[in-house]
């Protein structure tokens, strides 16, 4: 299971309001791999399919097919705003990261 913080919740409910689709959720999925692990991506969807999980936080409604979720275990997915760069990441799990040490990242 990937756990979803108040944040990354909080940051979604407004893009989606933003969006006028205040009753869809967002969702992850794999995108596939990249130097440094399982690359995952995020969109915004209406409504979950017949094989997706859905987790809900804060109000927020969140879909994951199950083999991506399978892949997400003991991730979370966070919101993150510096002032100069800001964004979700999905990070943890057993999944190598570059600030880790992938040193072919571009």
């Amino acid at each position: 299971m990937i756990t979803i913080t108040d944040s990354a919740a909080e940051k979604a409910k407004i893009v989606l309001a933003e969006e006028g689709k205040d009753s869809w959720g967002l969702r992850i999925y794999n995108a596939g791999e990249s130097c440094c692990g399982p690359a995952f991506g995020l969109d915004i969807d209406e409504k979950p399919t017949v094989d997706d999980e859905v987790i809900e936080k804060n109000g927020l409604k969140v879909f994951v097919d199950k083999t991506t979720l399978s892949v997400l275990s003991g991730m979370k997915l966070d919101y993150h705003s510096d002032g100069e760069r800001e964004g979700f990441v999905i990070s943890g799990g057993a999944a190598p990261t570059c600030d880790s040490g992938c040193s072919t990242c571009g």
